[in-house]
């Protein structure tokens, strides 16, 4: 009987008296039959315990799409949509999740968004964040750039959670933005109960229209509906696989909260305002950087290879206050008499780096490594790709480095964050 039946189809389940009702998805078992309930989960049952029949056959079913209208009194945003789960759905035939959804379609499910603001909407990327990289940050960091000139009073970035700090991170630096850029995604796909894609793209609408004229991300700020938080651009960075409250500032506060019911703003730090700058880019990056994470007893190979490799600069992730072992200390004395330079962060994420407390801390200081203070690393390789495109000597590399661009480095660290 189940031979009979197709992928998407609505079929019932009678397991030791218990019916399940849902829509038949691949299953990887043999042996077992998977459905999505209409509570959004899906279950899976042994069919030699199960007597499986079909309800109906199954039809695509999308939201309705409807051209965008211009409200009178509402301010312009643009929504530039690169994929990830925020504008995903299930794709029935393999059970994954995939980026099918246009930023039109995203307006039509979540139609709050139509009170906020009046939108342009484009799709720059279908893809999942891991497929990011430099070249896909510059055209859309310049995608961001004609919205801003073609009048947009800001602009929503849909993107995957997974990278989404290093897209903030690159986008605040070839950036000067004189509206609010928001990265906005979702840990859960929108056919589940407990997705959290509608709010935080009514919180993302809400930011776009403030006074906030950073690269910010705005994503839940707890595993309730209460609040959203915005997190500044290259402080930011995600802490949970799956918990909707998943990012989080570190080393650094949030710029402030959305209140979802109410849709007002809290700040909690100061932050650039609309206007106060001209919309600046510069887009060139070097990405032949890497991050390397140092480990007890790994081998300074792994440095020699990138050096070998014609890598222009490399990020360290020491222990602690920023360290690897002695053995290391020759293999970043290589890197840096070939120029290339070797900025040192902490696995620890919170707190900042000295490497002139201890010996080995200071070998490496007089090896030419140089350090990163309260960078975080993906942050600090992302910088480093930014800076080697535009700096025009070693020395400016070294200065660039050591001094705060876009909000990413301080000269003291709160204890609090």
């Amino acid at each position: 009987m189940v031979e009979m039946l197709d992928l998407g189809d609505r079929v019932s389940a009678v397991r030791e008296g218990v019916t399940y009702e849902g829509i038949l998805m691949p299953s990887r078992r043999e042996g077992y039959v998977v459905l999505k309930l209409d509570n959004g989960y899906n279950i899976g049952l042994k069919l030699s315990e199960s007597k499986v029949a079909l309800v109906g056959k199954g039809t695509e079913t999308k939201p309705p799409v409807k051209p965008l209208k211009s409200r009178e009194g509402l301010p312009l945003v643009s929504i530039l949509s690169t994929g990830g789960t925020i504008a995903s759905k299930v794709d029935y035939r393999t059970g994954a999740v995939t980026s099918q959804f246009s930023a039109e379609e995203i307006i039509a499910a979540i139609p709050e968004l139509e009170e906020i603001a009046n939108y342009n909407a484009r799709v720059i990327y279908t893809i999942l964040s891991e497929n990011m990289r430099a070249e896909y940050w510059i055209a859309l960091a310049n995608a961001v750039a004609e919205e801003i000139r073609n009048g947009a009073q800001g602009v929503i970035i849909t993107h995957g959670t997974d990278t989404m700090m290093y897209t903030a991170a690159a986008l605040s630096f070839i950036l000067k933005t004189s509206v609010p850029v928001i990265l906005v995604g979702s840990q859960r796909s929108s056919d589940r109960p407990s997705s959290d894609a509608s709010m935080n793209a009514i919180c993302a609408a809400t930011v776009a229209t403030s006074d906030i004229a950073e690269v910010v991300v705005v994503m839940h700020g707890t595993t309730s509906d209460n609040y959203c938080s915005i997190h500044r651009g290259t402080r930011v960075r995600k802490m949970h696989t799956s918990r909707r409250d998943a990012f989080w500032s570190i080393n650094w506060p949030t710029i402030g909260r959305v209140d979802y019911l109410s849709r007002k703003i809290e700040a909690n730090i100061p932050y650039r305002r609309r206007g106060e700058v001209d919309l600046e880019v510069r887009d060139k990056m070097e990405p032949k950087c890497a991050i390397v994470k140092y480990s007890p007893g790994a081998s300074p190979e792994v440095l020699d290879y990138y050096i070998n490799a014609d890598y222009k600069g490399i990020v360290i992730e020491g222990t602690g206050l920023g360290h690897v072992a002695s053995n290391w200390i020759d293999s970043i004395r290589k890197a840096t008499e070939k120029d290339i330079p070797v900025i040192i962060t902490s696995q620890c994420l919170r707190g900042r780096i000295c490497d002139r407390v201890y010996d080995t801390g200071r070998y490496m200081l007089e090896a030419g490594a140089l350090e990163g203070g309260d960078m975080l690393p993906e942050v600090a390789v992302v910088k480093l790709m930014w800076v080697l495109a535009n700096a025009s000597s070693k020395e400016e590399v070294r200065r660039l480095m050591e001094a705060p661009l876009a909000g990413e480095i301080s000269a003291s660290t709160p204890i609090t964050t």
